[in-house]
């Protein structure tokens, strides 16, 4: 079962190719994804690893967790599944009074 890693605190410098080459150290990776600005094209510091086992994954979190990568110290962890925040807001159509 594949298992999907939270990276943070990575460099602007950062890259997926980058991410999957560290990774691979402590298993096979599925995808490696950088998430970066849409208008700069530059990292904002986070992105996320699919391992293909959750052996793997957890051999990931805790080879790397608080490791330094590029002068930084990454955090690595399990990734919470994406949540809808918008269904919290409220009703945003129609008119107020």
């Amino acid at each position: 079962m594949e298992k999907k890693l939270y990276v943070g605190n990575l460099t602007y410098s950062a890259n997926d190719s980058s991410l999957n080459e560290l990774f691979s150290k402590a298993g096979e990776v599925i995808s490696a994804k950088v998430i970066t600005d849409a208008d700069s094209g530059r990292s904002k510091g986070f992105g996320f690893v699919e391992m293909s086992t959750a052996e793997e994954a957890k051999k990931a979190i805790e080879q790397f967790d608080n490791t330094e990568l590029d002068g930084r110290n990454i955090k690595v962890n399990e990734a919470k599944p994406k949540s809808d925040s918008r269904s919290d807001r409220g009703s945003s159509g129609g008119k107020r009074w």
